[in-house]
């Protein structure tokens, strides 16, 4: 059971509210090692919801899984300039491959006989160690395309880490495709960009805007990097998932060639794209409030929980002739269900423990609802609940769970519209960047003036969207800072 000692109000420290929030509704904890966490139990079967839900998408797209090493030799990493420049300071070497006992007594140390021949990186992103294998796999036309996705971990050394959000070994997925074209290559990593939508929006219920990254905030070695943007409650911006095109770099890094059709050699093209655990980050603070988790019903590892409220073994007997069956009708239209029988807690308790970890829809049934036929039902989203027939509710908590799912969406894009606003005055920008949310602005597309606003201001080009948000146009219009010409308003947050 959890800690209940109140959170503190997301009003007074977001940041305190986010940190006790993970690790009081059991989601996970700091481990041993510096940086990482412990995915607990409870966390992990979101986190394994939101893998079924985006592996069977990849897999509607011809995708398949494989798996790749964790180690990857040093060299490979040097063979594309601006792909080993981004992630040269976030790596871990592996130099030795065995310890010996301390001549002194003190432990073990490293055994310097041990070194290795040459040194491997603990992955940071599978780029070079995939296109390497690509090279025995493509020799034809005939060979593409080649649409692989692996389920992993990385390391990425950080030095200020915050759990999901931010952490030096993460979970995620990454996808890396090899196609005989350009314009296949670059519509795939479109459609990645258009599954990570629509699983942000109808699963996780957030609201995201689909766009292009700037030059500066382009995956190192992509020609363009796709991206879905997301608002956090505090108006601060996370992006929620990367779909890159990568062009000819890597095939070009490691000869991958491939005889055409007109029986010419050609360099592969290529994407990859991805989402990992920080998207457990983006869940909790979108939708989550002072009393806990809010978890839309598309991703709850419980949907609906029913607590028999009793004294004796005989009172738990008789609810049970109705609760039970109840059960059954639920599970048969697919809903998790729990039925909570266990006497280690009050009912008060197990109320907020479930509301901490942001079930759904609660039931809870008495000796008195026993005699009338009723049952008490709540609903964690708007924490407000009602008696009802006992008699078919299965159909009133399944509306009830979809009715739930939209309100999440609906809420999370309501507050997304009242933060998002139009400014074409720098002086202005600079105070209003200090209130949070996404900024419309006119840029004129050079590095010197981005790096200007982020240096002064914080806030970086979360995307240039690929379409007009709802409310806004797309038009021409002068930068805020040059008055140079924009052909159109880019999104301006400071973000996670």
């Amino acid at each position: 059971m959890a800690n209940f000692q109140k959170l503190t109000p997301r009003s007074e420290d977001y940041s305190k509210w986010y940190n006790e929030l993970v690790v009081k509704a059991d989601l996970a904890e700091q481990s041993a090692v510096r940086g990482c966490m412990v995915i607990k139990p409870y966390g992990y079967a979101i986190w394994e919801t939101i893998q079924q839900e985006l592996d069977r998408r990849f897999k509607e797209e011809g995708v398949k899984n494989a798996y790749f090493p964790l180690l990857i030799p040093k060299s490979f990493l040097s063979r594309e300039a601006e792909h080993v420049e981004g992630f040269a300071k976030e790596c871990a070497v592996v130099t030795h491959h065995r310890l010996m006992n301390d001549p002194n007594g003190k432990g073990v140390v490293v055994d310097p006989n041990a070194k290795l021949e040459e040194e491997l990186i603990i992955r940071p992103t599978s780029e070079t160690i995939i296109w390497s294998t690509y090279k025995n796999w493509i020799s034809s036309y005939r060979d593409l395309p080649i649409l692989c996705n692996q389920w992993c971990n990385v390391m990425r050394w950080e030095m200020r880490t915050r759990l999901f959000l931010r952490t030096a070994e993460f979970l995620w997925q990454e996808g890396h495709t090899a196609h005989a074209t350009k314009e296949e290559a670059e519509d795939y990593a479109r459609t990645m960009l258009n599954v990570y939508a629509d699983f942000a929006e109808n699963v996780m219920a957030i609201p995201v805007i689909k766009g292009v990254k700037s030059p500066n905030e382009r995956f190192a070695g992509a020609l363009n990097t796709y991206c879905i943007e997301a608002m956090m409650q505090d108006g601060k911006a996370l992006q929620a998932g990367t779909s890159h095109f990568l062009g000819q770099n890597f095939a070009k890094s490691f000869d991958v060639q491939f005889l055409s059709k007109e029986n010419k050699y050609e360099y592969v093209w290529a994407t990859s794209w991805g989402v990992s655990t920080r998207l457990m980050g983006a869940l909790i603070m979108t939708h989550s409030d002072d009393n806990g988790l809010v978890l839309p019903p598309a991703l709850a590892p419980i949907q609906v929980v029913i607590v028999p409220i009793f004294k004796k073994q005989d009172d738990l007997d008789q609810l049970m002739t109705r609760i039970a069956p109840l059960a059954d009708r639920l599970k048969q239209m697919g809903i998790r269900v729990k039925v909570d029988t266990s006497d280690k807690a009050t009912p008060g308790f197990k109320f907020a423990d479930y509301e901490l970890k942001g079930v759904p829809v609660r039931l809870a049934m008495g000796g008195r609802d026993l005699q009338n036929g009723t049952i008490e039902i709540a609903r964690r989203d708007t924490m407000s609940k009602e008696t009802v027939a006992i008699d078919g509710i299965e159909d009133m908590i399944k509306g009830l769970l979809d009715e739930i799912q939209a309100n999440c969406y609906k809420k999370a894009l309501d507050y997304r519209i009242a933060q998002t606003r139009e400014c074409d005055s720098y002086e202005e920008f600079k105070e209003e960047i200090k209130k949070g949310g996404f900024l419309l602005c006119h840029w004129d597309g050079t590095a010197e003036t981005e790096e200007k606003i982020k240096e002064e201001t914080k806030a970086t080009i979360r995307c240039i969207p690929l379409e007009a948000l709802p409310g806004y146009k797309e038009e021409p219009g002068k930068c805020m800072v040059t008055g140079k010409p924009s052909a159109k308003r880019v999104v301006f947050a400071i973000a996670y």
